[in-house]
C-alpha cells in the first residue's frame, strides 16, 4: 500500500507570560522549529483566573507563528519540548511562561494539550488533540469546547492572519 505524506501545516503557539516576550525564549523557539515570522501584540489574559494561582495577576496573550511548517504527527513532540521549556522558565517551580502549541490547517485550529476529555484524540507521548475551530464561510465556528480567548474576535482575526500566511507559505512551496 502507497502511503500520501501528509500535508505540512503552520505551527503557532499561543504563549501566556508575566515578563512580556522574552528575546531568549523567541530565539530558543526558532532553534527548534525556524523563524518566528509574526509575535501578536501583548493583550491582557483575562478570560479565566485557571492559571493565576501559578502566575499571577498580570498575564498577558502573545500569538506566534513560525515560517517553517511542519507535519501534523509532529504535535506530540512540539507540546513535549515546548513543556520541557516552560520548566526553564520557572520560578521557584512555578511557571512563567505557558506554551500552547497548535497546528493551523486550510480547515481548522488544532491544539494540543496534557488533559483527556471527551472530544480530545490521544496523539502519543501521553498526550492529546482536539480541533478547537473550524474554518467556514470566510471565519472560524468554535464548538462547546473551545477556549473563551479563542472564541474572542480578536485571537480570531490573529488566527485568520496566520492562516492566509499559511496558505501564501503552502502556495509557495
Amino acid at each position: 500500500m502507497i502511503q500520501k505524506p501528509y500535508e505540512k501545516v503552520m505551527l503557532f503557539m499561543g504563549v501566556l507570560s508575566v515578563r512580556g516576550f522574552p528575546e531568549a525564549l523567541k530565539d530558543e523557539l526558532e532553534a527548534l522549529y525556524g523563524p518566528v515570522s509574526v509575535i501578536s501584540s501583548p493583550m491582557p489574559f483575562s478570560f479565566t483566573d485557571y492559571y493565576v494561582p501559578e502566575m499571577g495577576n498580570e498575564i498577558e496573550r502573545f500569538f506566534i507563528a513560525f515560517d517553517n511548517l511542519v507535519t501534523p504527527d509532529s504535535l506530540a513532540r512540539i507540546k513535549t519540548e515546548t513543556n520541557e521549556i516552560e520548566m526553564k522558565y520557572a520560578i521557584e517551580g512555578k511557571r512563567s511562561v505557558n506554551l500552547d502549541p497548535g497546528l493551523i490547517t486550510e480547515g481548522n485550529i488544532v491544539l494540543a494539550t496534557t488533559k483527556n476529555r471527551a472530544h480530545r484524540i490521544a496523539i502519543g507521548m501521553s498526550l492529546y488533540a482536539e480541533v478547537t475551530l473550524i474554518y467556514h464561510s470566510k471565519g472560524f465556528e468554535s464548538f462547546p469546547w473551545t477556549y473563551a480567548d479563542y472564541r474572542s474576535e480578536e485571537v480570531q482575526n490573529i488566527l485568520l492572519a496566520f492562516r492566509k500566511q499559511y496558505l501564501q507559505l503552502r502556495k509557495a512551496r
